[in-house]
């Protein structure tokens, strides 16, 4: 079995709402020197399989069709094998 720790994040060219309001929160509590505030997504996820290859293929397609638009964001992840 494995752990599959993903990171997803708007592509740089991609307009981000969201970190634009939590940089202006920031600045508005004195956070000054803050900039170019970008927010993700942090997912984890077990794959209950021993092979490490079918594990990989499997979180790929996941991340692809279900969790991350591949339109607007990148993703990276990667495995933890689980005994």
């Amino acid at each position: 079995m494995f752990k599959a720790i993903v990171i997803i994040r708007k592509r740089p060219k991609i307009l981000d709402p969201e970190g634009k309001a939590v940089e202006q929160g920031a600045k508005l509590l004195g956070f000054n020197n803050v900039r170019n505030t970008r927010i993700g997504k942090y997912v984890e996820f077990f794959v209950n399989t021993e092979n490490k290859e079918d594990a990989e293929k499997e979180v790929y397609e996941y991340c692809n069709k279900l969790l991350a638009n591949p339109i607007i964001e990148d993703f990276e992840y990667r495995l933890e094998n689980v005994e």
